[in-house]
């Protein structure tokens, strides 16, 4: 299922059923604009470069700090997100290239 630049099938299950989740699949959303929806954070570190830190996801969700440090954890196993410590912070960025080829190789699919 794989054409050199595609997702093998499962690298692209595994990212299909990080994004499964709802609130994975807006914790995502967000991040496609970390400075637009953590506005009203202060950053820890530059947004751009390392992401958004975990405690702010955890803050703009509402849930609980292990359900979200869970969710973030599928997410970088799928390689959809990519972690940066920053001190004692964490912090989550997308992984574009990955989500390009996810949506590249489902084109190829369906």
């Amino acid at each position: 299922m794989s054409d050199g630049d595609g997702l093998s099938a499962d690298e692209l299950l595994d990212a299909l059923k990080a994004l499964a989740n709802p609130i994975r699949l807006q914790i995502m959303e967000w991040l496609r604009d970390p400075e637009a929806e953590f506005a009203e954070y202060e950053p820890i570190a530059d947004r751009t470069k390392v992401g958004v830190c975990v405690s702010h996801i955890q803050g703009k969700s509402g849930l609980a700090q292990s359900t979200i440090s869970s969710y973030m954890a599928t997410l970088e196993r799928a390689g959809l997100v990519s972690s940066t410590r920053v001190g004692k912070w964490t912090h989550y960025k997308r992984n574009e290239a990955l989500l390009r080829r996810v949506g590249e190789t489902l084109a190829g699919v369906v």
